[in-house]
């Protein structure tokens, strides 16, 4: 990938995504100073749990200071976190705001406002569980990134959102199947054939603002390579819904993340580990999935024999041989509703997988940033990084479950959610005019 951060240096300010835009500096809220005293800190850089206090300034992690030290301005907030747990907030690397749900009319499943108040709703319960990141892994249209930019002007309470676009997929790939005028993913896939249209589709994300291409089996070699070219020349990661030779193929022409738990061979596993290639499993829907209906059934883009267990042992294979794993939970239509609950599974299975509870975490946060391309500013709580804090009562590094009793969720130095709910500030009246005599 052709980082653009060589081309930068520190005194150029930048957009808080992948894409490294220059841009003006930010001037709200600087110099305002928030504390969270009394609790423990685990800062997501593999250091144990200390006592301490998180000193935050404007939207930056100021200072980490010793337990019992007031090394901080007289007129700061302060809130006391006695007994809780302060730790960067969690990052889903695999949603999608906009899919519609079961029992919605084709006409609401296709509309593009029906579509962003889908998205707003789930913004909603992704911060209320701690998740101060996710990457949207495709959605309709242009909701998305309208959703990334007013969540980024604060002007709604949610996770910071790096969308992808549409799903790029050969004809009649994974999620083109049967796609027609009458599908509600209609806006959200984008079937392309030969290398040359694979390049053009991954240029027309990159234009609607994409932070990160995505792709899907089926494609030919040429074509995966093609599109992983141009994203990287272009500075974007790619990201890939893959399965078995296809998965070696995308590996060999440098995807950088393969989504999901399906079947790969150990020659690709081990390829993975030497290309670097990183790994998102979500395993928890294909667990829904199982549950709920028995298999995976109808669809060509899942040819092959898989299981809870089958997807749990390819989880294991990848530790094992080094890769890297962060965490993503795929809830599509209605699977939300199951947060925070569905985001713990996720990382219980990962303990399951060979991770002790603080390594889960860990993958939640810090390794998780990395595979978003955001580790210089998010995934841990280091002096100079944005404030993205999560605040659980308990000890969730002890007992996952604590994961569940969140307390306080701060994004970019904002108070989002307190006391368990989220916060919507009163709005700042603006000054009329006086009118003329």
């Amino acid at each position: 990938m052709k980082d653009r951060r060589q081309w930068l240096d520190e005194t150029t300010p930048i957009s808080d995504d992948p894409r490294r835009v220059p841009a003006p500096p930010a001037e709200e809220g600087r110099g305002k100073v928030l504390v969270l005293q009394g609790g423990r800190i685990l800062d997501g850089t593999g250091a144990e749990a200390r006592p301490g206090t998180l000193v935050i300034e404007g939207n930056q992690v100021h200072k980490i200071l010793p337990a019992g030290s007031t090394d901080w301005p007289a007129d700061a907030r302060v809130i006391d976190v006695p007994g809780q747990t302060v730790m960067p907030g969690l990052i889903d690397l695999h949603t999608h705001l906009s899919y519609d749900e079961p029992d919605v009319l084709l006409p609401q499943a296709q509309s593009p406002s029906d579509a962003t108040l889908r998205g707003m709703e789930r913004l909603r319960f992704f911060i209320e569980s701690g998740i101060t990141s996710i990457r949207d892994a495709g959605s309709t249209t242009d909701v998305p990134f309208r959703l990334k930019a007013w969540v980024a002007q604060n002007r709604l309470p949610g996770p910071r959102v790096f969308p992808a676009g549409c799903l790029i997929t050969g004809t009649g790939g994974h999620g083109a199947e049967g796609l027609s005028s009458a599908s509600s993913a209609v806006g959200t896939i984008r079937e392309a054939s030969g290398p040359d249209d694979w390049r053009d589709a991954v240029r027309e994300q990159f234009k609607k603002g994409a932070d990160v291409i995505k792709i899907a089996s089926h494609f030919s070699r040429d074509e995966v390579r093609a599109a992983v070219d141009e994203a990287h020349t272009l500075g974007l990661k790619v990201m890939c819904d893959a399965e078995t030779f296809y998965i070696q193929w995308a590996v060999e022409a440098g995807a950088d993340v393969i989504e999901h738990p399906l079947p790969r061979t150990d020659a690709t596993i081990e390829l993975m580990a030497e290309m670097g290639t990183q790994a998102v499993p979500t395993l928890v829907p294909y667990m829904i999935i199982f549950d709920h209906y028995g298999g995976y059934f109808d669809s060509t883009s899942r040819r092959f024999t898989f299981s809870k267990e089958d997807n749990l042992n390819v989880v294991r294979r990848m530790k094992e041989a080094g890769v890297k794993i962060g965490v993503g939970t795929d809830l599509v239509m209605d699977w939300f509703r199951y947060l925070p609950e569905a985001y713990i599974t996720e990382l219980k299975q990962f303990v399951l997988a060979g991770f002790t509870a603080p390594e889960a975490l860990e993958a939640a946060t810090r390794v998780s940033a990395e595979i978003l391309d955001m580790d210089d500013r998010l995934g841990t709580l280091e002096e100079g990084k944005l404030a993205d804090v999560a605040v659980f009562d308990g000890r969730p590094d002890e007992d996952l479950d604590d994961l569940a009793e969140v307390n306080l969720v701060i994004r970019d130095g904002h108070v989002i959610v307190e006391m368990g709910q989220v916060v919507i500030p009163r709005h700042s009246a603006k000054p009329m005019d006086k009118p003329s005599t």
